[in-house]
């Protein structure tokens, strides 16, 4: 049981680029799409928190309300901290408001949050 508590640590301590790089060896090696994987495991996971959920949110949307006037800075930087492609990454500021990331940690939200209003955009946590 102490090994599943590491690996769950370990899981949860991954940075956006290794959580990318998992997904890919999840689907080019094992034929598991990420979108499956993250809902098996969100679905664990709040099976496993019963009523510390209803305590403190643990997981925040980050929602992208506006690109501001440097809309070129936010695309890349949305680029960067999602893994997407510079295309996909122009689509999120186009449509905004926009998810540019879900289910993330309070830490992790505040810092792109913070990242991306540094380069001019409206950001919302929810």
């Amino acid at each position: 049981m102490a090994d599943l508590k590491d690996f769950a640590e370990q899981l949860v301590n991954l940075t956006v680029k290794e959580v990318n790089e998992l997904a890919d060896i999840l689907k080019e090696e094992y034929g598991i799409e990420p979108a499956a994987a993250a809902v098996a495991v969100a679905a664990g996971g709040g099976a496993a928190e019963g009523g510390e959920a209803a305590e403190e949110k643990s997981e925040f949307d980050v929602i992208l309300k506006a690109a501001g006037a440097s809309k070129l800075a936010v695309v890349k930087l949305v680029k960067e901290l999602t893994g997407l492609g510079l295309k996909d990454a122009k689509d999120i500021v186009d449509s905004a408001p926009k998810a540019v990331k879900e289910g993330v940690a309070k830490d992790e939200a505040e810092g792109i949050k913070k990242s991306l209003e540094e380069a001019g955009a409206e950001v919302e946590l929810k």
